[in-house]
């Protein structure tokens, strides 16, 4: 078996057996997440399971530094994702303000973008280098906290990692990076399924949007950009549609709602499974379009656009039953 292979099976066995001994300790320590009217669950559930599967994932990438397989800016951003850890692992226990929570993740994005190789451009020497940084540095914001916000209903978060790791694991050269994220996502949603035992929190969502942000830009800065843009489109085109309507009414788009696309899918009925299972589907065959990215660029961006396309208006004829 390939390293890569053993690092999914290893970050999977752990992040199961870690899962289960966090969830103990939540339930002792009564760290619930209660249902609202914003919620999209109706049973207190424990909340903070990234209390396992982030020290899963930073723990297999430092073994994997120590064994020589580590990419330059790595530590760096590890440093990162274990701050955003700490500093999410306490809005899980009791809300931050939401500047508290910006600046620090601003700092990590920061720290990420300069250790990043300077011979690495993202936007392939489109924009000049300051402005390359800066572009990629707003992106890698506002991806770690829209991967925040789309962590709504059971099985999602899991789903959307395992399937972005997956496809950073078959088309860039972070292989062994990638395996350990996919794995840890895998050995999660063993927990997190519908109905789901213990929730992701913010210290699991904010670190691996994190983290998945940075394979996805060094993809990118290989000069494989259309992968990068298609594996996450659909968290992308939900979040960025939905947070978008939300600023042009004047809403708090940092407060807690129930307006994504999947929510109302589930608000117009649809299990929590089933919306899991379609967004599992469509990201499978978004998996294949950035595959066939590197054969024919513009029809594979075509079909990812479209694949994402159906995906939301199924989800919003779903959502359309509630009003019926």
């Amino acid at each position: 078996m390939s390293v890569a292979l053993y690092a999914f099976l290893a970050s999977f066995a752990v992040t199961a057996l870690a899962v289960r001994l966090v969830l103990a300790f939540l339930r002792h320590r009564q760290i619930l997440d209660l249902p609202n009217e914003r919620s999209s669950h109706s049973r207190p559930t424990p909340r903070g399971g990234g209390l396992a599967v982030t020290p899963v994932i930073l723990t297999g990438w430092l073994l994997l530094a120590g064994a020589g397989m580590v990419l330059s800016g790595q530590l760096v951003v590890m440093g990162g994702a274990l701050g955003l850890l700490l500093l999410s692992w306490q809005d899980d226990r009791k809300s931050l303000p939401a500047r508290t929570r910006l600046l620090v993740h601003l700092l990590a994005v920061i720290a990420g973008i300069y250790a990043l190789p300077a011979s690495e451009l993202i936007f392939q020497g489109w924009l000049p280098f300051w402005l390359d940084r800066a572009v990629a540095g707003l992106l890698w914001l506002w991806f770690l906290n829209l991967y925040n916000f789309m962590d709504g209903i059971d099985g999602i978060t899991g789903i959307e990692t395992l399937c972005i790791a997956a496809g950073l694991w078959l088309l860039s050269p972070a292989q062994e990076q990638s395996a350990v994220l996919a794995g840890a996502a895998a050995g999660f949603l063993i927990w997190n399924w519908h109905p789901a035992k213990i929730f992701l929190g913010d210290s699991g969502s904010v670190p691996l949007g994190y983290l998945l942000a940075w394979l996805l830009l060094r993809m990118a800065g290989d000069g494989f950009w259309a992968p990068a843009l298609i594996l996450p489109a659909y968290y992308l085109a939900d979040a960025t549609i939905t947070i978008s309507k939300r600023a042009l009414r004047r809403e708090k788009i940092w407060q807690a709602h129930r307006q994504h696309f999947y929510q109302k899918a589930v608000q117009g009925g649809a299990s929590h499974a089933r919306v899991a299972l379609l967004i599992l589907m469509a990201n499978v065959a978004l998996i294949e379009a950035a595959r066939w990215s590197r054969v024919s660029l513009w029809q594979s961006l075509t079909a990812a656009t479209l694949m994402t396309a159906v995906l939301l208006f199924v989800l919003r004829r779903l959502g359309l039953r509630q009003r019926a």
